[in-house]
């Protein structure tokens, strides 16, 4: 791995405790005007501080991000279909050249382990690795799971070690039972996906499993940008993956910051 691509890869994952709190931001290229998304820029600046990264897609960080923010950038580079439509039919959208002029931390693709496009997406990330790989930009590959998946350590680690060996240089997946399998059997770093809104104690909950369990951190959206109090989650959140908080002690947090605000 070359001198560019360590340090890019250390924005994201911060070396002085080898884990990251990243901001999925990205969920319009499929879902539209999500909830808490409707308005990117808003949802996005109160945030920034507090996030050691941003993954969202190009249309958004060119309109929505403050160009002199520092906040390294991890842009999806796939897409091409909706939630109305065939999710895993995905092909690249952004070209490595427009991802070098918006000075990117990494790219993400997700590929579909066990659907009928399964070689068309594995494929799409091996080229993408191929792109990367000349320029010295990380890839994230995203293991999204279909309807008829099981969320398990086995299909996990199976999607998961399958992109390490495309070439990925971390990943993005969810977190299930004995996920230390899925760690120990992944020779890059793991992220673990917030996925759907869930109450907040519960997703702390979440976020302190996994990277007790080995994961290098969070790529969390909607339990952070969907919360009454978003400021405050991303802080509890940080406090768990950085400090090792307990899920009790970041809640105290969380309830404290959200009381501050109320007053304030």
């Amino acid at each position: 791995m070359d001198w560019g691509m360590k340090n890019r890869l250390s924005r994201i994952i911060k070396p002085e405790t080898g884990r990251t709190v990243m901001l999925a931001v990205d969920h319009g290229y499929f879902l539209g005007p999500t909830t808490g998304l409707e308005e990117p820029r808003k949802t996005i600046e109160p945030l920034l501080p507090y996030a050691d990264s941003l993954m969202l897609t190009r249309g958004v960080l060119r309109r929505c991000v403050d160009p002199s923010s520092n906040v390294p950038v991890v842009l999806r580079v796939s897409g091409g279909t909706s939630i109305l439509g065939n999710l895993a039919d995905e092909g690249t959208t952004v070209s490595m050249r427009d991802a070098i002029r918006l000075n990117v931390s990494g790219v993400a693709l997700s590929i579909f382990v066990g659907s009928g496009l399964e070689r068309q997406t594995l494929v799409g990330l091996a080229n993408l690795v191929d792109e990367a790989e000349e320029y010295g930009i990380p890839v994230l590959a995203v293991t999204a799971v279909g309807k008829d998946m099981n969320r398990d350590a086995r299909y996990l680690g199976l999607a998961s070690r399958i992109a390490a060996e495309l070439g990925a240089h971390f990943v993005k997946t969810y977190y299930c039972e004995d996920f230390e399998k899925v760690v120990r059997s992944c020779p890059v770093p793991i992220v673990i996906a917030g996925g759907k809104k869930i109450p907040e104690k519960d997703a702390l909950e979440l976020a302190y499993n996994a990277v007790q369990n080995g994961a290098a951190g969070v790529d969390m959206g909607r339990n952070i940008f969907q919360s009454e109090h978003p400021v405050a989650m991303i802080q509890a959140v940080r406090e768990i993956v950085h400090k090792n908080a307990t899920p009790d002690q970041a809640f105290d947090l969380f309830n404290t910051l959200a009381q501050e605000k109320k007053i304030a």
